[in-house]
């Protein structure tokens, strides 16, 4: 990991505290950027590239829990929290919406260390999956019309003979799509496609029903 693939916000009001995890974060190699309340780190345009957000719980706008339930529908680093008011139910709340790691002050570095390193794989991960997704999309908008039509009842298990019935076309051109379909989505099986329907939340209408093929 290098300070030039990845970055570590910072937002807690105590600029002791800013400084003392910039200087921590210096010396194990990561690019760190701080920010003393809420407001300022959703103003700030952001590197975009794998981070973490080390959030403190009590700050001068908003409490770090709500600014986690704010910002929880967008895309946002994993969380890190930490504070020097640890109790039980935040810290379950906290996790519960997703945070990596809740710590109370005085924490060890190592601990520290060890949540923003989880955090940071935790995110290349999110985006490698985000970017997947993008280009799969990016693939189905390609299809035509038909093409569309065609893609869920094939990955419904229809035969093609049922299929093409439910399309009111032959089994000869529903099998020209059904190719058309697996070679622009880039699946190299029925499986495959299925998958990637899955991932698309493609809706499934149909079930395969007694029938010939």
């Amino acid at each position: 990991m290098t300070a030039d693939d990845h970055v570590v916000f910072i937002v807690d009001d105590d600029e002791r505290i800013q400084e003392a995890l910039g200087e921590l974060l210096d010396a194990q190699g990561m690019r760190s950027i701080a920010f003393g309340s809420a407001g300022e780190y959703v103003r700030a345009e952001k590197p975009d590239r794998p981070a973490c957000l080390i959030l403190d719980v009590e700050l001068p706008d908003i409490n770090g829990l709500e600014l986690q339930r704010q910002i929880a529908k967008g895309e946002h680093p994993p969380i890190v929290f930490i504070t020097g008011h640890g109790d039980i139910p935040s810290s379950v709340q906290a996790i519960k919406h997703g945070a990596v790691d809740f710590l109370t002050k005085p924490f060890s570095d190592a601990d520290l260390m060890a949540a923003v390193h989880a955090a940071i794989s935790e995110d290349r991960i999110r985006r490698s999956e985000r970017a997947e997704i993008s280009e799969l999309r990016q693939r189905y908008l390609e299809l035509t019309p038909r093409e569309r039509d065609v893609l869920p009842l094939v990955v419904s298990g229809l035969l093609n003979k049922q299929a093409a019935s439910e399309l009111g076309i032959s089994e000869v051109t529903l099998q020209i799509h059904r190719r058309n379909v697996m070679q622009k989505m880039g699946a190299a099986s029925l499986a495959d496609l299925v998958r990637i329907a899955e991932r698309l939340e493609i809706p499934i209408t149909h079930s395969r029903r007694a029938g010939g093929n």
